[in-house]
């Protein structure tokens, strides 16, 4: 076999994998929508459990998943893009750097339910939180830490030196090369990172589970703190586990058609600005 039939067998394979991936993610979506599409409505996405016979509703969950998610990617965010900007641009390879970069991968290889342990023991017990969406937004920031931290360095690395050498010979300052020239051209990156991030937080069920709770607030929207943070994900277990409600099954299956559409939808509103900017820019992040 010569060298250009072994590039065919090679790009054959590749092809097959790649469309064997997404055959794989076609037929899952298409049995959630197929089984969850036809329990969505108006009084389902928007009510209470108990303005709907048996059960249904899911509002009050559905406003906890975001509600979380803003408090925990408000926090995430800053920090994270400040430390990754900083092990870019400013650190040198010390041993306190060395550090934090390894308390950086380790922390993303711990399993969420080790960090819901911890989100138990240290907010919901010790600063006697409870289960609360408080407790949940800030264990969630250790799930969101590491990713945000990681993809902030690993974009900046790869903006050509040049940039900020043309810069610095232009009379800038290290400060002013990084806000207007370093960041704009990693902003697309550092996006794309922050979707991925939250896309993961808003499906998240076993750190919420241990601090968040499986419970809602009587009160519909409640934005009280130490009020109790069931999102749509801990709903769908509860029900699937240990739920007594007669159609759980419905119910569960339009909560996992609510879910796809609202990470789609998520995931549509950040993209869509990102390429937008990419356009108008002429960056790329890469």
């Amino acid at each position: 076999m010569n060298s250009k039939q072994m590039n065919r067998l090679a790009m054959g394979g590749l092809w097959f994998c790649g469309f064997f991936v997404l055959a794989l993610l076609v037929v899952f979506l298409a049995y959630i929508l197929y089984k969850g599409m036809p329990i969505l409505s108006p009084a389902f996405i928007f009510g209470r459990s108990s303005d709907i016979t048996a059960g249904g509703g899911v509002g009050p969950q559905l406003f906890n998943s975001f509600y979380l998610l803003f408090l925990s990617m408000a926090v995430s965010v800053p920090v994270a893009v400040g430390a990754g900007i900083y092990l870019a641009e400013y650190a040198r390879d010390t041993r306190f750097t060395r550090a934090i970069r390894l308390s950086v991968e380790c922390l993303a290889t711990v399993p969420s339910i080790v960090l819901g342990l911890f989100g138990m023991i240290v907010f919901v017990n010790t600063t006697g939180f409870g289960f609360s969406i408080i407790g949940g937004a800030l264990t969630l920031v250790l799930l969101n830490l590491p990713m945000l931290v990681r993809v902030t360095e690993e974009t900046l690395h790869t903006i050509p030196a040049s940039y900020r050498e043309a810069s610095l010979a232009l009379g800038a300052t290290k400060l002013q090369t990084l806000v207007r020239v370093v960041l704009p051209a990693a902003l697309p990156g550092i996006l794309t990172g922050i979707t991925l991030t939250a896309g993961r937080a808003l499906g998240e069920t076993a750190i919420l589970i241990f601090t968040a709770g499986a419970t809602v607030s009587r009160y519909m929207y409640d934005t009280d703190l130490l009020a109790g943070g069931e999102t749509l994900a801990v709903h769908l277990w509860y029900l699937l586990s240990a739920g007594l409600v007669p159609d759980r099954d419905a119910i569960a299956n339009g909560i996992g058609a609510l879910l796809i559409f609202t990470i789609l939808i998520f995931n549509i509103g950040l993209a869509l600005p990102l390429r937008l900017l990419q356009r108008y820019t002429g960056v790329s992040g890469k």
